[in-house]
C-alpha cells in the first residue's frame, strides 16, 4: 500500500467517522428534545390547574401521598443499596468464572427485565398472602427493591471492573487486605458511578406504580398527631398501607369520576413528581461532587 492509498483510507475513514458522530448527535438531540418537551407539557398542565389545596395533606390534596413516595422510596434504597453493592464487590472482586457465577449473572439480567406487574404479583403472593398481611408501604418497598437490584449490582460490578489494576495493587502492596483495598480504594474511587445506579434505582421508585398497586395499597389515612409505630395512621409506621404519587394519578384517571377535579389532580400530581425526580438526582450528583472533591483533595 503506498501512501497515497493510505491517505485515502484515512479521509475516508473520518468522513465515516464524521456521518456517524452526526447520526449520533441527532439521536441524542431527538431524544432530549423528547424528553423536554415531555417535561414541559407535564409541568404547564400542572401549572393550569394548580390550586394551593392541592398540596394540602387533606383529602383534596397530595401531601400524604407525596410523603407515602419519599418514605417508600427511602425504605427500598435501605434494603436494596447494601445488598446491590454487596453483591456488585463479590461479582467484581471475589466471584471467579465459573457456572455458579455465569447463573447468576444471567438471573441479574433476568430480573433487570421482568415486567413490574409480574414483581408486584410475586410480592402480593410473598409478602402479603404467605406472611397474611394487609397492604404495606414494607412490602412496597421490597418489591420496589427487587426491580432496583439489578441496576445497583450491575453498576457496581462495572464499577469496580472499569477501575485500573494498579488502584488494587497498589493498596495491597502497601500491606492493605483485600477488604480493606475495595473499602478504602476501590469504592471511593467508583463511588460516582455506583451513585447513578442508585438514582436510577429511586427513580424506578418515584415511578412505579404497578408493582405497589397490589403490595402498597391504594388507601391512605395519616394522623400527623400520632406518632405510635403500631398505629396504622402513623405517617412513620412502614406497616401501613401507603398510596404513592404514581399510584395515585392512576386512580385519579382510572376512577376519575369518583373524585371533584381529578384531572386537574392528576395534573398537579404529575408535575410534582418530575420535579420531585428532578430535586432528587440533582441533590444526589451534588452530594458526589462534594464527597469526590473532598476525596481527592480539590
Amino acid at each position: 500500500m503506498n501512501s497515497e492509498q493510505f491517505q485515502k483510507k484515512i479521509q475516508a475513514a473520518k468522513k465515516t467517522d464524521k456521518v456517524v458522530t452526526t447520526i449520533l448527535y441527532v439521536i441524542g438531540g431527538f431524544f432530549l428534545v423528547l424528553l423536554i418537551v415531555l417535561a414541559a407539557y407535564i409541568l404547564i398542565k400542572g401549572a393550569m390547574g394548580f390550586k394551593p389545596s392541592y398540596l394540602s395533606f387533606t383529602s383534596e390534596g397530595i401531601g400524604n401521598q407525596f410523603f407515602n413516595t419519599l418514605y417508600l422510596v427511602v425504605l427500598s434504597l435501605i434494603i436494596s443499596v447494601p445488598i446491590g453493592i454487596g453483591a456488585g464487590i463479590y461479582l467484581a472482586e471475589y466471584a471467579g468464572d465459573n457456572k455458579l457465577t455465569a447463573v447468576i449473572r444471567i438471573s441479574i439480567e433476568s430480573l433487570s427485565s421482568l415486567p413490574s406487574i409480574v414483581v408486584g404479583l410475586f410480592g402480593y403472593l410473598v409478602f402479603i398472602l404467605m406472611t397474611g398481611m394487609d397492604w404495606n408501604l414494607f412490602a412496597g418497598a421490597l418489591a420496589v427493591s427487587i426491580l432496583s437490584l439489578p441496576s445497583i449490582t450491575t453498576t457496581t460490578e462495572d464499577a469496580l471492573r472499569s477501575l485500573p489494576k494498579s488502584y488494587k495493587q497498589g493498596s495491597m502492596g502497601l500491606g492493605a487486605s483485600h477488604w480493606k483495598a475495595i473499602t478504602s480504594v476501590l469504592l471511593p474511587a467508583c463511588f460516582p458511578r455506583i451513585i447513578t445506579g442508585v438514582i436510577l434505582a429511586a427513580g424506578r421508585g418515584f415511578g412505579e406504580a404497578a408493582a405497589l398497586l397490589y403490595t402498597a395499597g391504594q388507601s391512605t389515612v395519616l394522623n400527623w398527631h400520632n406518632w405510635n409505630l403500631t398505629s396504622p395512621t402513623c405517617p412513620l409506621n412502614p406497616f401501613r398501607s401507603g398510596e404513592t404519587l404514581a399510584l395515585h394519578i392512576w386512580v385519579l384517571r382510572t376512577e376519575g369520576s369518583l373524585h371533584a377535579n381529578s384531572t386537574d389532580i392528576a395534573n398537579v400530581a404529575a408535575a410534582v413528581l418530575i420535579i420531585l425526580t428532578l430535586v432528587f438526582s440533582l441533590g444526589a450528583r451534588q452530594i458526589t461532587r462534594n464527597i469526590t472533591k473532598k476525596a481527592t483533595g480539590e
